[in-house]
Order: structure tokens, then C-alpha cells, then sequence
């Protein structure tokens, strides 16, 4: 046979297919109904094991393949369930519909915002992007800025959350975990490393820096270059102002323009990251959730179970309407052995319906499953 041909019977085959998939799906709502008169649950781990049995069993050199199929199966059987039997309402569903008619349709001017560092930091000056007119509080650490939005003590709460270039804070992902919060908005910011000294230092006098870990990273081709030690600190503006208070010239650190202006440094060498497209991606946080005009992406964290093709499985629901998945990332879950956290970004809209399903019978069906918020990212 040659390849239209072929091709014209697997047409054929497919018809067949998917004659009998709206059978099947129209069983499942049968099963649906049979399932709201016994009150039993959409779930039954024991039937479905004894289908993939069967199916092995009688699939040959094709099991694997025949496995991912019926997996598949399940998943949308499922899904066409609680949609049949009203399970969808869930109490996220309120809370996001509660949220859209409640948040003000512009983001706010004027706030209070926690952020990480001192004045000149990177999030002092992403957070001054977001917000026109801020009135910053700064902590120490990325905890005290989840915890004094956790607390109220600030409005929102300003986050790098990962790098274009070093990758993802994991920092701030593993406090994520143990905090409740929501993703209101985030941008994307364009960072240029500088290496600051002393006026009068010369290139062969360093032999130390100092700077935030991401930002060492994120020079790291330029600090081996030089032959310098590295040094961490909590923060590039941190870096800047210690340096001003050492005195000394065989140390420098790695900050931006504004730092070396604030505290009377001199740049030496300027544009010292390893790439020009160099960017950080932060994130405001607030405590209740608020949901603005323009929202088009969406932050879940959740964990799967521990069997083979889970977490695939879950990703082909969010392929099944169109949703794409721009970041996954997992992280060790919080006190215990080698459980993992997935964070996912996905380029979605709560406006849609459809979406909202999904969300509400992730919610349901998934252990632990939380919803950071729906928001708009300036670029």
C-alpha cells in the first residue's frame, strides 16, 4: 500500500475510534448517575486496576502503549463525571467567581509592600515598576516578607522568584510551601550586574566579591575570570553597602548603577553577567486573593500520586483544552522523604469556564492542591 492509502484507513480507524469514545464517555455518564443514587465516590482505584489488568493482558508487544491509552481514558471518564454529577461547584470555584467581582478594576497606585534588602535592591526597583507609589518595609529575608503579608502588616509583598539565566530562587519556592499567600501580579525585569569598588581600586587588586548567590551566578564566567573568591550575601544592594563601610580595595561587589550612586562607589566594570539577556522574574503577593482585569496566567502548587504516569496524566488534562504549561518546578515537600512539590505557571484566563472545571476537579481529586492566585505579568 502506498502512504495516501494508508493514510485513508487510518481516517477509517479513527472514525471508528472516535464513534466508540462518545459511547464510552456516554457510559461514564450512565455510571454517573448510578453513582449519585449509591452516593459512591468518581474514584475506584480497584476497577480501574482491574481494567489495566485485563487490557495488559491482552494488548502484547503494544502493553505500554495500551497502558497510556486507558490511563488517558480514565482521567477524561473522570473528569465527564463530576461534571455530570455537579462536583465542579467546588469551594475554589467560589472563591475565584467571589474574587473577580470584588477586586478593583485597576491595580493599585499607592501601597504598602514588603520587600527583601535595603534601598536600591532589585526589588525595590521591580517593586517600583508595579507600584507608583510604594511605601516599602524592608526585611532581611524572603520570610519576612511572606510573613508580614501573612500578618497584614503589609499590603502586598514583592518576590524574585527565578532567573532567566541561574535559573529558579529556590528560596523563595520552598517557603511557599509553608506560607498562604496569593500571586496578584508579576514582571519581568531586566538586570544588569555591575562590578562596584572603592574609587581608586584597580581590576588586579580584587581578590573577593560579594553579592547575593543569584547574582554570583549570574557572573560567574567574569569571577572566574578575575581569579576572585566569591562571598555571599543576602542582597546586591547589601553587598554595595558593606563594601562602602570595609574600606578595603581588594574586595568588591557585584550591584547595580543605583547602588554605586547611593553609596559613593565607582563601577569598574560594567555588564558583567554572563549574558545580556539576563532577566528576573518577580511576583506580588497579597493576602486575599485578588484577581485584576488583563489576568492571563495562572500559579497552582500541588503533589500527585506516587504511581507511574501521574503527573503526565494531569498534564495531558491541561493539553486536553488548549491550556499550555509555560514552567513546571518541583521542590522537596516539606518534612518528608522524597515527596515532591510541583509549581506550575500556565498561560490561562479564569474567565473561562472550562478552566475553572479543571481547577475545581484538580481541587478535588488531587491530596494536597493550592491555587496561588491568577494575574498579569508585565514584560
Amino acid at each position: 500500500m502506498g502512504l495516501l492509502e494508508i493514510r485513508d484507513k487510518i481516517n477509517t480507524v479513527d472514525d471508528q475510534l472516535l464513534k466508540l469514545f462518545l459511547e464510552r464517555m456516554e457510559l461514564s455518564r450512565e455510571i454517573a448517575e448510578e453513582k449519585i443514587k449509591q452516593n459512591l465516590p468518581i474514584l475506584n482505584t480497584k476497577r480501574e486496576r482491574e481494567v489495566l489488568s485485563r487490557i495488559s493482558a491482552n494488548s502484547g508487544d503494544m502493553d505500554g502503549y495500551a497502558r497510556i491509552l486507558f490511563s488517558t481514558l480514565f482521567e477524561l471518564s473522570r473528569s465527564y463525571q463530576g461534571s455530570c454529577m455537579g462536583t465542579t461547584k467546588s469551594k475554589l470555584a467560589e472563591k475565584i467567581y467571589a474574587a473577580l467581582d470584588e477586586t478593583p478594576k485597576l491595580f493599585p497606585a499607592k501601597a504598602v509592600v514588603a520587600c527583601q534588602g535595603i534601598e536600591g535592591a532589585n526589588s525595590q526597583q521591580a517593586c517600583d515598576r508595579m507600584f507608583s507609589f510604594a511605601d516599602i518595609m524592608y526585611f532581611k529575608n524572603f520570610e519576612g516578607v511572606f510573613n508580614a503579608v501573612e500578618k497584614g502588616l503589609c499590603e502586598y509583598g514583592v518576590l524574585p522568584i527565578e532567573n532567566s539565566a541561574h535559573g529558579s530562587v529556590n528560596d523563595v519556592y520552598d517557603l511557599m510551601q509553608g506560607h498562604s499567600f496569593n500571586i496578584v501580579r508579576s514582571i519581568k525585569q531586566h538586570i544588569t550586574h555591575n562590578l562596584l569598588v572603592l574609587p581608586g581600586t584597580k581590576l588586579s587588586d580584587i581578590k573577593e566579591v560579594i553579592s547575593h548567590p543569584q547574582a554570583i551566578g549570574q557572573c560567574s564566567s567574569f569571577i572566574a575570570k578575575i581569579g576572585a573568591k566569591s562571598t555571599y550575601v543576602e542582597n546586591t544592594a547589601v553587598a554595595a553597602e558593606m563594601l562602602a563601610g570595609m574600606g578595603r580595595r581588594d574586595v568588591a561587589a557585584i550591584s547595580s548603577e543605583e547602588c554605586a550612586a547611593m553609596y559613593g562607589l565607582e563601577i569598574l566594570k560594567g555588564n558583567i553577567q554572563n549574558t545580556d539577556n539576563n532577566y528576573t522574574r518577580f511576583i506580588a503577593i497579597s493576602k486575599k486573593l485578588e484577581i485584576y482585569p488583563g489576568s492571563s496566567k495562572i500559579s497552582l502548587m500541588f503533589t500527585t500520586t506516587d504511581t507511574p504516569g501521574s503527573l503526565s496524566r494531569i498534564m495531558s488534562r491541561f493539553s486536553s483544552i488548549g491550556v499550555n504549561l509555560s514552567k513546571i518546578e518541583s521542590r522537596p515537600m516539606s518534612g518528608s522523604d522524597f515527596k515532591y512539590v510541583f509549581y506550575t505557571d500556565l498561560d490561562a484566563s479564569v474567565y473561562s469556564e472550562e478552566v475553572i472545571k479543571l481547577l475545581s476537579e484538580m481541587e478535588r481529586e488531587l491530596k494536597f492542591f493550592v491555587f496561588l492566585g491568577s494575574y498579569q505579568e508585565i514584560v
